[in-house]
């Protein structure tokens, strides 16, 4: 039976690609298997129902999937070549074409994974998301489906991330008359894998692809999420409200390596301030669990153009050693050193809120407060 599908044996982009197999479809758009004949090679093209074209908010989220991703190059993320726009006002995105099965296919097939094979998995995505993370890229619907396993250069369990399609880009990166789909207090994402933060319609940041990257790697090592619930609401309830269930507690009578169940409580943190700092950061307190020789990507950081020279950083530090730091400066270390350290704000009753109003009132009230004490203290020494 010939297929119905109008874009299987098309050519598009003035027959670069010819369009051979659908191999995905999803609320937004469907994926094909075309072939390049100048390059020969298969690719894969994504392209936006056509019954979606006149919805800007839509056609926005699949630009900036396009935009979001055409600026990555970590080998473990999905490579764009090209994206735009169709003869007939379709929009597409051109991408390298994978082969093998994505995260959840796997466990649900071959049952949880060794952490062994289930914690390199991870660490490669955290290298991935560390180069987002560093260009205002915050991923917001990370899981095991966006999480694609092939081969690559003889290495197996090579990861590749998929699907920016509700990453959070900063302004800079959108382009003019972009719709800005994640305003605050709306909530997307999958429930299952959210932050506490993101079920609450709050502003993301990295710390919250972290929260989902433990959610990922704990059902990868137990077949299980962290919470029992029956509905999705239920799951955003617990990840707001109930702490996830132990690692080591999580399947009768099987343990895990001492610690990686600590790694994986902090990044699901409740409090974002209390996670991993960074996605580099959470793969390294990973490592230990990885097998022995295992490298992974991860990009540092690249040196801030405000950043004093390296002779200045010199000078400075000789007469740091000479003087002997202050009090602020040894804080300012200890937070240095200490990357994961991040000063805890104060927590307030779930819906509230304070103005900026509120808390310059406050700080003038202590600051009288202060003054009014020293003064008393004074006198009370001269009376003395």
């Amino acid at each position: 039976m010939a297929s119905t599908d109008p874009y299987i044996g098309r050519e598009i982009l003035n027959g670069q690609f010819k369009l051979e197999k659908k191999i995905g479809t999803g609320g937004m758009g469907a994926v094909y298997r075309a072939h390049q004949p100048e390059m020969n090679r298969p690719v894969a093209v994504k392209i936006l129902h056509a019954k979606l074209k006149n919805r800007k908010d839509l056609v926005s989220r699949f630009r900036r999937e396009a935009r979001a991703m055409s600026h990555l190059t970590h080998p473990n993320t999905v490579k764009v070549m090209m994206y735009g726009e169709l003869d007939d006002g379709e929009l597409y995105i051109v991408m390298e074409y994978l082969e093998g099965k994505n995260l959840n296919q796997v466990v649900r097939r071959e049952g949880p994974l060794a952490p062994e094979r289930a914690v390199p998995i991870l660490m490669q995505v955290c290298g991935a998301l560390e180069e987002a993370h560093q260009l205002g890229i915050v991923h917001r619907d990370l899981k095991p489906e966006n999480i694609f396993l092939t081969n690559s250069g003889g290495l197996t369990d090579f990861a590749k991330v998929l699907d920016f399609g509700l990453a959070k880009v900063t302004e800079r990166e959108l382009r003019p008359g972009s719709v800005m789909l994640t305003q605050e207090g709306m909530v997307f994402g999958t429930p299952e894998f959210m932050s506490p933060e993101q079920a609450q319609g709050q502003t993301l940041d990295r710390r919250s692809d972290i929260y989902s990257l433990a959610v990922i790697l704990y059902e990868a090592l137990t077949g299980k999420l962290p919470f029992d619930a029956r509905s999705s609401m239920e799951y955003i309830q617990l990840h707001v409200a109930k702490p996830p269930i132990p690692l080591d507690e999580r399947i009768p009578g099987k343990t895990f390596p001492s610690g990686l169940g600590s790694a994986l409580a902090k990044a699901m943190s409740k409090n974002p301030a209390h996670r991993h700092a960074s996605a580099a950061s959470f793969a390294e307190s990973l490592r230990p669990f990885a097998p022995r020789g295992f490298v992974v990507d991860i990009p540092t950081p690249a040196r801030q153009a405000s950043d004093p020279p390296p002779s200045s950083r010199r000078a400075a530090q000789a007469r740091h050693d000479s003087e002997g730091p202050t009090e602020p400066q040894r804080a300012l270390e200890h937070t240095m050193d200490h990357p994961d350290t991040v000063d805890e704000p104060i927590e307030l009753p779930t819906g509230s809120s304070v103005s900026s109003q509120t808390l310059v009132m406050v700080a003038i009230a202590s600051l009288v407060l202060g003054v009014v004490a020293t003064v008393a203290a004074v006198k009370l020494g001269l009376l003395g």
